[in-house]
């Protein structure tokens, strides 16, 4: 057993797009999501602020709290005219594991997402969230990402919600929580070509 479960987690590993391309000085970065990305929990700390800092770049902070991604798929394409980002990291879907929607329509959602992103020329870090009642990345995230080219971050997000010490209640994360998971972004973007790994850290 032991076995086949390391082989499953490789298959979610596996890709369209394993790399992103490099974002120059000015780039700009769409970080939309709901209260994850808001900073809810933080107080007044959120991984947006906190990324720009660490890899000077900005960082457009479009959480919204509560929202689905039913609601994320109606409201993207105005953001991303507005916003004109070089790259979008996008968190979505803990509010409708929490309420238990059908994983079909969470999947779909991401995927008309991750569809409106590529029809506008620019690149998606899709954050993986754990599946309900688990400590692993639900298998969804991997399905939408492959389907829609985006790029997969299976852990920075899992493995911070996954750690009591850096929430602040069952589903947001404290301030210490927002500031690891912006060093771990980080590192991601250096790591998938985003980033020279020599820059200011």
């Amino acid at each position: 057993m032991l076995v086949l479960a390391g082989v499953c987690t490789l298959a979610f590993a596996v890709q369209a797009r394993d790399t992103l391309p490099a974002l120059p000085p000015e780039a700009r970065i769409l970080a939309f999501g709901d209260s994850l990305t808001d900073g809810v929990g933080g107080s007044g700390e959120n991984y947006p602020e906190r990324l720009a800092r660490r890899i000077g770049r900005e960082v457009v902070n479009a959480g919204y709290n509560g929202e689905t991604t039913a609601q994320g798929r109606a409201r993207l394409p105005g953001v991303l005219r507005s916003v004109r980002p070089a790259l979008v990291i996008l968190c979505l879907g803990i509010n409708d594991l929490s309420r238990e929607l059908p994983h079909d329509a969470i999947r779909d959602n991401l995927v008309a997402m991750l569809e409106s992103a590529r029809e506008a020329g620019v690149p998606v870090l899709l954050l993986g969230l754990p599946g309900r009642g688990s400590a692993m990345v639900d298998p969804l995230f991997a399905d939408a990402a492959q389907a829609g080219d985006a790029l997969l971050d299976a852990h920075s997000m899992v493995d911070v919600l996954a750690n009591p010490a850096m929430k602040a209640d069952l589903v947001h994360l404290n301030s210490d929580g927002y500031r690891q998971l912006s060093e771990r972004l980080a590192d991601v973007l250096r790591e998938r070509g985003a980033l020279d790994p020599v820059e200011r850290r």
